[in-house]
């Protein structure tokens, strides 16, 4: 019994003398944005549910579709060749997607001695909660593989790249493979050498870059959510006394809100560029169409007329399965941005890109 005692009056001691620790109150804008996600969170994971019974039943219907083409032949030497047909096509498709992949890592290779350099940032970890740090992820994901897929890739850089950030890298499958350089360090550590050609890209810069230097190494900054650490990017370039330049959107475009762009949508601006050395087709294949606002109907024509999708907003999209080849090129991927498209069958473990099979969201027509 008197241990009993003791032991809640030391329960009851500990309890007075710890601190209020009751939440603070959200506010009515945290609440929206919390119930928001919530409600995202939710639809993903039954789509997510969605298609992989969806994927199930087409594993077996395919099944049954070959078991049926099967027993439907006359002999069984007509069967045996059947089989033996089959074998011969998958070995064919497997030795060409080992070329492709060959020819890949040869252009990505070359790009380390003279692709244009460019240098994606990871210091703002500590600024994001760990959903902006997967989002982040999957877009550096995607960079990755656009890179792979062009005749002309840049070299790229990941700077800064520990924590939370490395643990949710080293995830994504065949990630040690990637050809990329991966530093833990900063890069003004990693290039001081170079300080003089180091030019961070950022909205907020006075500076308008009119053409891509070979010699200059571009910095994007690693950041979701930049609402909340407005001029952060162009804070630190001036702190660290290096160049600053902003791409020339507004030349070319009237964007319908802010000048931001996803990690993703200025890497690939960049390769696009360096193949087309023309801005606006690169900004009009890249830029979703509801961030441009107002378009020229005629300009649209003459531009790439491939449906572009919205990489910021999983609302107002359909679902849309289809059948693809390895090589085709897909616009979906920021995290938040690339949180709807469910990732299936994995043909090379080196670019999670290249799948037989995706589902993806399709944005609809109407602008916002």
């Amino acid at each position: 019994m008197e241990e009993e005692k003791q032991t809640e009056q030391n329960d009851q001691n500990t309890l007075e003398n710890q601190p209020n620790s009751q939440p603070t109150p959200l506010s009515k804008n945290a609440q929206k944005k919390l119930l928001k996600q919530q409600k995202w969170e939710a639809k993903k994971a039954e789509k997510k549910a969605q298609v992989k019974e969806q994927k199930k039943k087409e594993a077996e219907r395919k099944r049954k579709e070959w078991e049926a083409t099967l027993s439907s032949c006359a002999s069984e030497e007509e069967r045996l060749k059947l089989i033996e047909s089959r074998r011969e096509l998958r070995k064919e498709r497997m030795g060409k997607r080992a070329e492709e992949k060959e020819e890949k890592v040869q252009r990505l290779s070359k790009a380390k001695e003279f692709g244009q350099n460019i240098v994606i940032d990871l210091e703002f970890a500590d600024l994001m909660t760990d959903s902006e740090i997967h989002s982040l992820v999957q877009q550096i994901m995607y960079c990755y593989a656009v890179n792979g897929r062009c005749t002309s890739p840049a070299h790229l850089w990941l700077t800064g790249c520990r924590g939370e950030m490395e643990n949710q890298l080293q995830r994504l499958p065949g990630f040690d493979k990637w050809i990329i350089e991966k530093e833990s360090q900063s890069y003004i550590e990693a290039l001081q050498d170079q300080k003089e050609n180091l030019v961070y890209l950022t909205a907020d810069s006075e500076t308008v870059l009119d053409e891509l230097d070979m010699k200059k190494i571009y910095i994007v900054g690693g950041l979701v959510d930049r609402n909340r650490w407005k001029g952060i990017t162009m804070k630190k370039a001036n702190e660290q006394g290096i160049q600053t330049a902003k791409l020339p959107i507004g030349s070319y475009l009237k964007m319908s809100s802010s000048q931001v762009l996803t990690v993703n949508q200025v890497v690939e601006i960049l390769l696009k560029f360096v193949e087309t050395k023309d801005w606006k087709t690169s900004f009009f294949q890249v830029i979703p169409q509801r961030k441009r606002g107002e378009t020229d109907s005629e300009e649209l024509q003459g531009v790439d007329g491939e449906e572009l999708i919205d990489e910021d907003d999983p609302s107002e999209k359909k679902k849309q399965c289809i059948e693809v080849s390895p090589l085709r090129k897909r616009r979906e991927t920021d995290s938040e941005e690339l949180q709807g498209v469910e990732r299936e069958e994995l043909l090379d473990e080196d670019d999670p890109s290249e799948k037989k099979k995706q589902c993806i969201e399709v944005p609809s027509t109407q602008q916002n």
